[in-house]
């Protein structure tokens, strides 16, 4: 089992559109390794279609079919982001127990801002 979570929700979906999860404690197992690769190359291609997208909407001669099959790509991207953040965010380390004497509500004097 993974240190943070019991199972590591996989970058992609089983045949029948279902999360697919992997439990291993080798973080640089084949499948750990594949599921990183893809999770990079997702996000790769986000920031790639926003750079395009950009330009698609910066062109006044962009029809809505054009549109259509942009926010298609967006959503799909959106999807495989939200994926990857949900699957990091479940391997993160608990939050520590502040320690006995912390302030727990720091104040920043006013001067701070502004």
């Amino acid at each position: 089992m993974t240190a943070h979570s019991e199972l590591r929700l996989l970058p992609w979906s089983g045949p029948d559109g279902k999360p697919c999860y992997l439990s291993t404690d080798d973080d640089s197992s084949f499948l750990s390794r594949l599921a990183d690769s893809t999770e990079a190359i997702q996000l790769g291609l986000a920031d790639n279609l926003v750079a395009h997208a950009l330009k698609v909407l910066d062109d006044e001669q962009t029809d809505a079919e054009d549109l259509r099959s942009l926010s298609t790509d967006l959503v799909g991207a959106l999807r495989d982001t939200l994926r990857v953040a949900s699957s990091r965010g479940q391997r993160l380390p608990p939050p520590q127990p502040a320690a006995q004497g912390s302030d727990d509500n720091p104040q920043l004097p006013a001067a701070a801002l502004g």
